[in-house]
């Protein structure tokens, strides 16, 4: 049973000319374009902790290559391959033929080949490894913020974790939020058109201060956000600012960019981004000598959350 899933996989799984040996052999066989350096980023989803259980299969395949994506993005690279680990607790064909459908309609868009992987039983859960392409020199780091750059985030923050705190309250869950939730969109074409402009980068996967905390510790700097900077979709901003703002600044797997870029920048920032056509970023804060990640309420008090961000252990 296990090979005919991976014949079921390996007949749907895209391909690429730079993919020399794909799914079959006991590992891949891809050629690294000349002049371009290998970007490689793994993350693994578990049922109940990175998805609700009841996630459609369709939307669990999405977001396992979403939120790899997202760290190429974060990273300034150019999506190219990937593969797949799946642990089923039971061989299901129409399970594997949902997960691909989400899977791999997002890989289409972003031209990524499926290129090998593996299946197992056990409890659900999703492994996938990225891989992905990079000029020499142009890849955004981490380290790089310095004392009087402007902190940036992409589109807006907290939509997924207002969905989930209504699936954990049994309240009923806005559309569009739900959607932020199950189906994130990984900035790719942001990340591209950031590296050379922004001085440092991370994707929000864990909470915007937890993940903005990782730039500053890198950097060896300091930030202040201004709480009533951050941007709010329509649907968040329905909630009232102490409601919504734990969301925002704390919750995670809206997969957003948050980077820092010279303040001089600031118009390059805006047109980079606009020329993507995907996506507009907020200034939300700055980068200061300080230690650490500080928020700032609209009357200068500071704001301390319960935690800033997701805790894996």
């Amino acid at each position: 049973m296990e090979f005919d899933l991976i014949a079921r996989i390996r007949d749907r799984a895209p391909g690429r000319a730079d993919v020399v040996l794909g799914i079959g052999d006991d590992a891949a066989l891809l050629q690294v374009p000349p002049g371009m350096q290998l970007v490689v980023a793994m993350d693994t989803l578990n049922a109940g902790v990175h998805f609700p259980v009841a996630t459609a299969p369709a939307d669990i395949g999405w977001k396992a290559l979403a939120v790899n994506l997202s760290d190429l993005a974060a990273m300034g690279a150019q999506p190219a391959w990937c593969t797949l680990s799946l642990s089923l607790p039971e061989a299901g064909a129409a399970f594997v033929d949902g997960f691909l459908d989400g899977f791999l309609e997002l890989a289409a868009r972003h031209d990524v080949s499926l290129v090998g992987g593996d299946t197992t039983r056990g409890p659900l859960s999703v492994c996938v490894t990225m891989h992905g392409l990079v000029e020499p020199g142009r890849a955004l780091r981490r380290a790089g913020a310095g004392v009087g750059d402007d902190v940036w985030v992409t589109g807006t923050p907290g939509d997924a974790a207002a969905a989930l705190a209504a699936l954990q309250a049994g309240a009923a869950v806005d559309r569009s939020l739900r959607a932020r939730l199950d189906r994130p969109t990984p900035r790719v074409a942001a990340g591209r058109a950031l590296a050379g402009v922004a001085s440092a980068c991370i994707d929000v996967s864990d909470g915007l201060l937890a993940d903005l905390g990782h730039i500053c510790a890198a950097s060896g700097v300091g930030a202040c956000i201004e709480l009533d900077r951050l941007p709010a979709s329509p649907a968040l901003s329905r909630f009232k600012p102490d409601l919504r703002w734990p969301w925002q600044a704390t919750g995670g797997d809206d997969y957003e960019l948050c980077f820092t870029a010279p303040a001089a920048q600031r118009e390059t920032v805006v047109d980079a981004l606009a020329a993507t056509g995907e996506i507009a970023a907020t200034r939300i804060g700055r980068i200061d000598a300080s230690t650490g990640v500080r928020a700032q309420c609209p009357d200068g008090t500071a704001w301390t959350p319960a935690m800033p961000g997701y805790r894996h252990f």
